[in-house]
């Protein structure tokens, strides 16, 4: 990293700090801008990633998205172009020198609004291509972070200028490595456009059991090729998709609310409770009641979202 870019870096770490006292996730008065901090190393957390911009700025971060694994750290920024399930593990922090990172949501709309304004080239219909990737971090990209984040020092100026900013990081995701994969969100009509419908569809009826020649029908695309461009967007078939967001959902509801396995699977969609027993422990590492008491355990009252 150049001098001028770890300077920055170092002015966004004390404005984290500052406006995020306390680990976890803390909402800024910007909208859509969420600091994240962490005084140690993590286990490995299950949630669902909404289309979002992430930057470390302190410390380092390991995402797993089915069996792709992407690992970054200051200098660099993760892009997530859809929803997608993840599973994600703080790997260096301390007390003295806590993870420190922010996220920035934001809606396809706001890349068509951005595209539709800019003079760039848009790729028409491009193949699938993955919904997450990691890049590096450029002047011009932090520039404008550091002056989304800035913004909270001066309130006032944040309906105004916040979704200038906004577009602005947006417009350098867009011309960066990575472009592609992001703005084929926005083109209707392309794969990952159509993936993406699907994706939605999926996680407002994980519950639901489905057929794929519904999900093809949803996309308007053959069987054959749902399965090819859906796993190509998310690393996962749709089934494993769905079962990830079912097992998330059951945790959290075990963790939460007064309720027993049997009725956790239930509510998310599973007719039997063995092989929701079973799935759950492949994918959190102990059955259903020994992982809750071994969290409550470790965390006591503390639930990671």
């Amino acid at each position: 990293m150049t001098g001028k870019i770890l300077q920055q870096q170092e002015e966004l770490a004390e404005l984290i700090k500052r406006y995020s006292e306390e680990d976890g996730v803390h909402a800024t008065a910007v909208p859509s801008l969420f600091f994240i901090r962490e005084s140690n190393v993590t286990e490995p957390l299950y949630g669902v990633y909404k289309p979002s911009f992430c930057m470390v700025v302190q410390g380092g971060k390991d995402v797993m998205l089915g069996q792709d694994h992407f690992t970054y750290k200051p200098g660099d920024y993760l892009v997530a172009s859809v929803g997608l399930p993840v599973t994600g593990q703080v790997m260096k922090a301390s007390f003295e020198v806590p993870y420190l990172a922010l996220k920035l949501e934001f809606t396809p709309n706001q890349i068509v609004e951005v595209l539709n304004a800019s003079e760039t080239r848009v790729r028409t219909k491009e193949h699938s291509k993955r919904g997450m990737f990691v890049s590096s971090i450029e002047i011009s990209l932090l520039d404008a972070v550091l002056r989304l984040v800035r913004l909270l020092d001066h309130p006032e100026d944040i309906p105004v200028l916040g979704p200038l900013f906004t577009k602005e990081i947006l417009y350098r995701v867009l011309q960066g490595q990575h472009g592609a994969a992001l703005e084929q969100i926005a083109i209707e009509g392309s794969y990952t456009y159509r993936i993406n419908d699907i994706i939605e569809h999926i996680m407002n009826n994980y519950e639901t059991s489905f057929r794929i020649e519904e999900l093809a029908e949803i996309g308007n695309m053959s069987a054959a090729s749902l399965h090819r461009h859906f796993k190509e967007v998310t690393a996962m078939s749709p089934i494993q998709f769905q079962k990830k967001l079912r097992l998330q959902e059951a945790r959290r509801l075990l963790l939460t609310e007064s309720t027993d396995a049997a009725d956790a699977a239930f509510r998310v969609g599973y007719e039997s409770p063995s092989q929701f027993s079973r799935e759950y422990s492949r994918m959190f590492g102990l059955p259903p009641r020994e992982d809750i008491k071994r969290m409550r355990e470790t965390y006591g009252q503390k639930i990671n979202a």
